[in-house]
């Protein structure tokens, strides 16, 4: 075996180790379903993110909302964003449970081909504890292995005709 593939194997079993909880920011802020887009705009840009949980009146994950999904679905279209409530633009929203492992995070990611990720903590309560991006993979994990998840999301990303936020 050379030292190259020495190194790959030992990349592979780290990133098996590593648990969505090790690989996600945590401190993540929910946006309300009844919330406007104005707040959601302002939200985001006093946090400096594109993306944001919406939680409904349990304090549960109902959905996420991209600062493209405000441009996209309301001000292009000439609404006022005051005037729209986070929850109307949700769409389906996909997660992992806080103790899965690297390699399911990865494949969640680009089967369904998002750059967004929020993790769940099933064990305590379903709570939202975290959010996995593009860069927490970048930090994470290795050059194949990010090389391989860009390859899988951004392929045909541009040709399915919407978001992959």
């Amino acid at each position: 075996m050379t030292e190259e593939e020495r190194l790959s194997e030992r990349e592979e079993i780290m990133a098996e180790k590593l648990r969505a909880r090790d690989i996600m920011s945590g401190g993540v802020q929910c946006i309300g379903a009844h919330q406007s887009l104005l707040d959601v705009a302002k939200m985001m840009r006093d946090l400096d993110v594109g993306c944001l949980p919406i939680c409904g009146d349990n304090n549960k994950l109902t959905g996420l909302i991209t600062d493209r999904d405000i441009v996209v679905k309301c001000c292009a279209e000439g609404i006022d964003p005051a005037t729209v409530q986070a929850g109307s633009l949700k769409a389906k929203v996909h997660w992992i449970d806080a103790e899965a492992d690297a390699g399911d995070v990865l494949t969640t990611m680009e089967e369904h081909q998002i750059k967004r990720l929020p993790v769940i903590d099933v064990q305590g309560g379903h709570r939202l504890v975290g959010m996995i991006t593009e860069a927490n993979l970048a930090k994470n994990l290795s050059d194949e292995q990010i090389a391989e998840f860009a390859s899988r999301v951004y392929a045909t990303a541009g040709t399915s005709g919407r978001s992959t936020g």
